[in-house]
């Protein structure tokens, strides 16, 4: 049975239908075309779908897609700001903290909430913030010295 869900995503209103037990991260994926948002896991163990559902952090293969009507939601696809990359997808690129990119999109999401409720976190509560990630390419110490580089230039703004 298909649902009709209006909600916001990445400051649009948007309309989709979806059946009742979608996951979000499918709708985002397969029927708005919001590829940013990996599938990994689907058991909200691997965090490269995590996206920001009324500004809190969520595994979005752990959400129905009918769970976000009304809700406001922020995808990776919403992070830059017209042709500006923000500061955590560009202290990433310049600590070459990146390889294959399936972590990328949702560490991206954790890290800019993380910084918006603590601007200025110590080394472990980034490790912490972003504890819901999984990467398997990198060493995690390259996203950690961007997030928190990230988080010096914009308490420095």
């Amino acid at each position: 049975m298909s649902t009709h869900v209006k909600t916001t995503i990445n400051g649009q209103a948007t309309e989709f239908l979806c059946d009742t037990h979608e996951p979000l991260s499918t709708v985002l994926r397969d029927r708005l075309n919001l590829t940013g948002t990996k599938e990994g896991c689907n058991t909200g163990d691997c965090g490269a779908c995590s996206i920001t559902l009324d500004n809190r952090l969520v595994c979005s293969c752990l959400v129905l897609g009918v769970e976000a009507a009304g809700r406001t939601i922020e995808t990776v696809e919403g992070v830059a700001e017209a042709d500006h990359l923000h500061p955590v997808q560009q202290a990433l690129l310049e600590h070459a903290a990146l390889q294959c990119g399936i972590c990328t999109p949702g560490i991206v999401v954790a890290a800019k909430a993380l910084l918006e409720k603590n601007p200025r976190p110590s080394e472990r509560e980034v490790r912490y913030g972003l504890a819901g990630n999984l990467c398997r390419c990198t060493g995690y110490d390259k996203i950690i010295r961007a997030v928190l580089s990230a988080a010096n230039q914009m308490t420095a703004e």
